[in-house]
């Protein structure tokens, strides 16, 4: 018995412009209503430096022929992507001005520890603490490899899947990553975006793994990301245990737990073009994960801690 979905059982994450995509997709065009969109003047357009970005991203990002070539002629940019430039440039500001305030920057550091967004443990009833340490990095290594990250692979994301769906699986990351912190690294204090870093990095690792046969350089796209996410797992895991006489320890745990995070929530929030019946079930499994982890966490720091 076959997989696949058929056009009509659909999910209602498709919007109708891409089920009509789906439905005509036998046709070798791709139609809403009456219309062909692929039009003799869509065909005609000129190639662009930005038609052919499109093209490019629509290679790296979607697995079917048919869904790169819809992509790739109906991408406008309109809307632009949005969250990812405004969060990295809150992050920016933020560092800018706690170094300005500190005189002083270091590989590692200064950590801001009397700041009103830090994590720490003392606080922990302040909850805003628990999302707005993503504004703060301990060092310009910190910094450089979040944002680095978060353009390279964030916006990508969000030109294929939007900003609204970016931004959920982004601050899932977050809380993932100091609820995570609150209950295995106690004593920890938290800064830095990387809870949702890592969720982007392993929403875009799940797509890879859910379409390996068609995606282009898979093996090469996984390895890369395996082999940064490694590297700053490891820095961090040597800042966190490396004793500094006046700062406080910063957690390593949001990296870990925002990974979670985007391997779970990414697969539900983010569009998978090719959807089978048994990824339903995963889709399903995978937010009973993430909700059930979220639940405990916060039960956690309510009777427990």
């Amino acid at each position: 018995m076959s997989s696949f979905v058929c056009p009509k059982q659909l999910s209602n994450r498709r919007n109708p412009s891409f089920r009509l995509a789906v439905e005509s997709r036998v046709e070798g065009e791709v139609w809403t209503g009456s219309v062909v969109l692929r039009s003799a003047e869509t065909r005609a357009r000129p190639d662009t430096c930005f038609r052919r970005m499109v093209r490019r991203l629509a290679k790296d990002f979607l697995t079917d022929e048919a869904d790169r070539r819809y992509y790739a002629d109906r991408y406008t940019c309109c809307p632009p992507p949005l969250f990812v430039p405004i969060i990295t440039l809150l992050e920016v500001g933020c560092f800018v001005y706690y170094c300005m305030e500190s005189r002083m920057i270091t590989l590692n550091g200064p950590v801001p520890v009397h700041s009103i967004f830090i994590y720490r443990p003392d606080r922990r009833l302040e909850i805003w603490r628990f999302v707005l340490y993503m504004l703060l990095h301990a060092g310009y290594v910190h910094l450089l490899f979040n944002v680095i990250v978060q353009v390279v692979v964030g916006i990508p994301l969000e030109m294929v899947h939007g900003s609204f769906r970016i931004f959920i699986v982004y601050m899932a990351g977050v809380l993932a990553g100091s609820l995570g912190t609150s209950v295995f690294d106690m004593n920890a204090f938290l800064v830095g975006a990387s809870g949702g870093v890592y969720a982007l990095l392993a929403a875009h690792l799940a797509n890879i793994l859910l379409n390996y046969s068609q995606m282009e350089l898979g093996v090469l796209k996984l390895a890369a990301v395996l082999i940064i996410a490694s590297a700053d797992v490891g820095f961090a895991i040597w800042d966190r245990y490396t004793y500094k006489e006046l700062a406080p320890p910063v957690g390593y745990t949001a990296h870990l737990m925002g990974a979670l995070a985007g391997l779970t929530i990414g697969l539900v929030v983010l569009k998978n073009f090719e959807q089978k019946l048994h990824e339903q079930y995963v889709w399903w499994i995978a937010l009973a994960v993430y909700l059930g982890c979220v639940v405990f966490a916060i039960f956690w720091n309510i009777f427990y801690y």
